[in-house]
């Protein structure tokens, strides 16, 4: 069987104002050409559909139109819900769609979603595991001493009978502990951090939730990656699809194939006279998203304005000079301050109040503490 994994598509995001429709549907116009070229059976998505609980009208369209496309190609299809989505929303009619071979994860009921695939060499069991946390899964495991996602994680993938003599594929959308990770991804005091052990019986494992692509400890458990640049802190990434031709139990090839953007988020750098000069950007794709650094001592005069005139999709300006390196110099120790997780930095209070360090019981009431506020914060409740 040959199957794409995908992730994190965010439908709907927008960056820094400017709104991202236009690009997502060409990324995922160029992902149904390469369904087609490499004749894929299957798509894995790994959760984050939506870049909110409640996408906007557009974003369920283009949704709605690149799943339509995808069953014209007689591909089977599997959705996870990440914590962008409502993992409710999501599900509805997943059982009048898996009909059409349309695999929504449900919401999570204390069990995990199996579908089963056969090819010439058997039996491909498909484990679909929507985003979780610790509150979700204690409800039905109310005998185990859940406190953190990975115990949730590891109770939960322990209740499956895993049949070793079959391949067994697992979607998720974790923060896995050892992947790289911007700083807008990096999980709050190590509390969502799950362990990459519970993942090693299976064959492959779709991973989202962050946006590099990349393998980690095993070659067969990956992050998808997101198709498009989504940050700042993504500019350099190189973002790609993952294709994997799975054989026989223990045989799989995995290869990536680059994605090209309608808009890349590039950085450019350098003085007023020198990106505005034309030798330096004729030929070159101008409307990109871009991140604009200029190096003159004197600040120009409505500079954001006079740029966008050759680069419309300015999304930041910045300076680099003797002037902006003062104010950097200033604000070091507020940077240090934001490097670090708020479970460190209570920590530090606490050492300087009490003489002494948390304790681990501590620690982990604290990381508890701290992951509620977070996800009242991201949900807005």
């Amino acid at each position: 069987m040959k199957f794409m994994h995908l992730a994190d598509l965010h439908l709907g995001r927008s960056l820094n104002g400017f709104s991202l429709l236009a690009d997502q549907k060409y990324i995922l116009d160029e992902i149904l050409t390469i369904c087609q070229d490499e004749q894929i059976e299957t798509v894995l998505i790994s959760g984050d559909i939506y870049d909110k609980t409640t996408p906007i009208g557009e974003a369920m369209v283009l949704f709605d139109d690149f799943l339509t496309a995808l069953c014209a190609l007689k591909t089977e299809i599997f959705i996870i819900s990440g914590n962008h989505d409502s993992g409710k929303r999501l599900s509805f009619l997943h059982r009048l769609v898996d009909k059409l071979g349309i695999h929504l994860s449900p919401v999570f009921n204390g069990e995990i979603s199996r579908n089963i695939l056969t090819d010439q060499f058997g039996k491909i069991n498909i484990y679909s595991l929507p985003f979780l946390k610790a509150s979700s899964v204690k409800e039905f495991f109310p005998q185990r001493d859940i406190k953190t996602h990975h115990d949730a994680l590891a109770c939960v993938l322990e209740s499956i009978e895993l049949n070793q003599n079959e391949r067994n594929i697992l979607l998720s959308h974790q923060f896995v502990t050892g992947a790289l990770a911007s700083d807008q991804e990096s999980a709050v005091g190590g509390a969502e951090n799950i362990g990459i052990e519970i993942f090693e019986p299976f064959d492959y494992v779709a991973l989202g939730h962050l946006h590099a692509p990349q393998k980690l400890k095993y070659d067969y458990i990956r992050y998808a990656g997101s198709p498009l640049k989504y940050s700042m802190a993504e500019i350099k990434q190189e973002k790609s699809v993952t294709i994997v031709d799975l054989g026989a139990k223990g045989e799989l090839n995995i290869k990536t194939i680059p994605l090209t953007p309608l808009h890349d988020l590039r950085e450019l750098k350098g003085s007023y006279d020198e990106l505005t000069a034309l030798s330096n950007y004729a030929n070159t794709a101008t409307d990109d998203y871009l991140k604009i650094i200029l190096t003159d001592e004197e600040e120009i005069i409505n500079a954001l304005a006079k740029l966008r005139t050759i680069y419309p999709n300015i999304m930041e300006l910045a300076y680099a000079n003797k002037r902006s390196q003062k104010t950097e110099d200033s604000f070091s120790f507020s940077e240090q301050v934001l490097s670090r997780s708020p479970l460190e930095l209570f920590g530090d209070l606490y050492q300087k109040q009490n003489n002494q360090p948390l304790s681990q019981e501590q620690e982990q009431y604290l990381s508890q503490v701290i992951e509620k506020l977070w996800e009242v914060d991201l949900c807005g409740r």
